[in-house]
């Protein structure tokens, strides 16, 4: 099982001030818990039903992820939290994260079923060049 990600008492401090606060509708759960448990599925790459439940609900933690991302919350925390901190002197971006389907780990793809070489034999080939080759002799030309 993948370790637990919480969000550190100085990175709450800078996040929390960002959120939106006094929505109608039901009291929100623990802001701190579900963000955790966002940043843990982005960062492990696992899907939303196998988030830990010590962070709650996987649907909640969707949901929040969901609706803040389409209210554009995401975008302006990061650039008002980016804002505040100091410019770094050098950057560095590594790139060479890949996430690969679950499904991916091997195993021969397609549907399984294969023509068979009788029919194969049979059927008109199929090529790119045929096109070309009949305008070609065409009396036209």
């Amino acid at each position: 099982m993948a370790r637990l990600f919480w969000l550190s008492d100085e990175a709450w401090a800078a996040v929390d001030p960002h959120l939106p606060r006094g929505r109608p509708g039901k009291p929100r759960v623990d802001d701190r818990r579900m963000i955790s448990g966002i940043l843990h599925v982005l960062k492990t790459g696992c899907r939303w039903r196998d988030v830990p439940s010590e962070y709650g609900p996987p649907t909640t933690i969707y949901n929040r992820f969901n609706r803040w991302s389409q209210r554009g919350l995401w975008q302006r925390l990061f650039e008002k939290v980016a804002a505040t901190g100091e410019v770094p002197q050098e950057l560095s971006l590594d790139s060479s994260h890949v996430k690969a389907h679950r499904s991916a780990a091997g195993g021969k793809g397609g549907s399984g079923r294969r023509r068979s070489g009788a029919r194969a034999a049979v059927a008109p080939r199929r090529s790119i060049a045929w096109p070309m080759i009949a305008v070609a002799r065409s009396p036209s030309h």
